[in-house]
């Protein structure tokens, strides 16, 4: 993620969210979509790191604390959340989508 994203909500004009589906509710719908694409992704990668530290006899008794792995999931914490991230690449223009019957978009 080369651009800043904020951490936190940002004030917008849903008629400028709209504008380029002309339907708030189609650009939710590809918002949403994309946010749990990310979402997903982040999941699978971090679960990915994570599971570099799981050991086979790793019990509830026995839990001990791990700096690296500790820092990795303070990463992910910082990270902007997935629908800030998909609102700002449908605002850049960085998203593709299309509906039902169209050849693109």
């Amino acid at each position: 993620m080369d651009k800043k994203i904020p951490n936190n909500t940002v004030t917008r004009d849903v008629k400028d969210l709209a504008a380029p589906t002309g339907n708030i509710y189609e650009t939710v719908v590809i918002l949403s979509k994309r946010a749990n694409q990310i979402a997903l992704a982040e999941k699978k990668e971090l679960a990915k790191k994570l599971e570099e530290f799981r050991s086979e006899r790793d019990t509830m008794d026995e839990v001990y604390e791990n700096k690296e792995q500790i820092e990795i999931s303070k990463y992910y914490e910082r990270l902007p959340k997935p629908d800030l991230v998909a609102i700002s690449e449908f605002e850049d223009g960085e998203l593709y989508y299309r509906t039902a019957g169209e050849e693109g978009c």
